[in-house]
């Protein structure tokens, strides 16, 4: 089986690649949204507001906490999660760097061309 050489990348771009992965589905883009539109931590009602089952909202919400885009926090038999506001504020960071570096379609002059 073939490894991947992340090695041989900056590690911006690789740190950057695992949030992408965490990203990469809207269950996720979701449940990062609301979570942050609550101004506390959320537990059990993330499943209900979820069209999804409750094992999936738990895989989904570990690929987020493994990313560092989101903290658990065990509040007795629950676990509550809120956003990591410095972990997010470097992805939006990282991004905004690498989107600004390319110019695949040229300048924009306005006439939808």
């Amino acid at each position: 089986m073939a490894q991947a050489k992340t090695d041989a990348f900056p590690a911006e771009l690789v740190a950057l690649a695992g949030a992408a992965r965490a990203l990469a589905h809207p269950g996720r883009l979701q449940l990062l949204l609301t979570i942050a539109a609550r101004s506390s931590c959320v537990c059990g009602d993330l499943v209900e507001s979820m069209p999804l089952a409750q094992s999936t909202v738990s895989q989904h919400l570990k690929e987020l906490k493994e990313a560092g885009l989101i903290r658990g926090e065990i509040d007795g038999p629950r676990t509550c999660y809120c956003l990591d506001p410095e972990t997010l504020e470097s992805v939006r960071q990282g991004f905004a760097r690498l989107f600004a570096g390319l110019e695949c379609c040229g300048p924009k002059d306005g006439d939808g061309s």
